[in-house]
């Protein structure tokens, strides 16, 4: 399963992703690390990351916010990055980042008590076990240490051109709730972490929605959902083959202001 499959559905079969994706799965990571690194780096920063901070990075999936957190936390700092799958790591793994493979959702905590940063993306909603996986992290914060968790939330917004003006963007919106139906999105996910986090007993707990439009990240985004999907909607009849070369063209030719589904992010403070 790709980044894009874990950003739209919450698919749950984690174990399939990596270098088996291919490259269109490597395009989509660039596509969606160029749209919401700079809103995860945001929220980091406002959590107080300095040099001599101990970070876990879950579900780690790529080197962009690994490396991100190592420049921030120095020398005398700690990035530990883990995944199901690692393949992605062979950059990355120098000091301070240490990679391993994990899966949150079935392991136990790598560490307890000992981190000052948790940071989750795209990990909770795609987790096998979702209330051990928020225990494992939570229990590897220090006293006062802080989880941050983002999740999309495809039913807050779920079409790709909100402003349906013609053919090309109903083509498009058409497309995607074929999509969302064909992979049996949980769609509403994101919207609930500032209550389960209140319930696992963060203090201080915090969310917002970020909520691109118009954006090339969004074109690029579009673009390589739609060609790692083609396959699985024409085979279930949701979409045909001389459609999705429409919708691509479409992409290409046109301005379209393309959307994202919202990134929810919440935060909050280990007692």
């Amino acid at each position: 399963m790709t980044l894009i499959d874990r950003y739209l559905t919450g698919n749950r079969n984690r174990r399939a992703e990596g270098a088996g994706a291919g490259a269109g799965a490597g395009r989509s990571a660039e596509a969606f690390s160029a749209l919401f690194d700079p809103t995860t780096f945001r929220h980091i920063e406002r959590l107080g990351i300095g040099p001599g901070w101990r970070c876990w990075e879950v579900g780690a999936g790529g080197t962009s916010v690994v490396s991100w957190l190592a420049k921030r936390v120095g020398p005398t700092g700690r990035v530990l990055a883990t995944d199901a799958d690692i393949s992605w790591q062979t950059s990355a793994a120098r000091p301070p980042v240490e990679v391993r493979t994990h899966d949150v959702g079935v392991d136990a905590a790598p560490a307890q008590g000992g981190f000052d940063l948790v940071h989750a993306r795209l990990v909770l909603a795609g987790a096998a076990d979702r209330e051990l996986a928020l225990r494992s992290m939570i229990r590897a914060l220090r006293p006062g240490g802080r989880l941050l968790v983002e999740e999309a939330d495809p039913a807050l917004q779920p079409l790709p051109c909100p402003d349906e003006y013609g053919p090309a963007q109903r083509l498009a919106n058409r497309l995607r709730h074929a999509l969302l139906a064909q992979r049996g999105a949980e769609s509403a996910y994101g919207r609930g972490l500032p209550r389960l986090l209140r319930e696992a007993g963060l203090r201080q707990v915090e969310a917002d929605a970020y909520f691109p439009l118009g954006s090339v990240g969004c074109v690029a985004l579009e673009a390589a959902t739609v060609q790692q999907a083609r396959a699985a909607l024409t085979s279930a009849g949701l979409a045909t083959d001389e459609e999705i070369t429409t919708h691509l063209a479409n992409i290409a030719a046109e301005p379209m202001d393309l959307a994202a589904a919202p990134l929810i992010s919440a935060w909050g403070r280990k007692p």
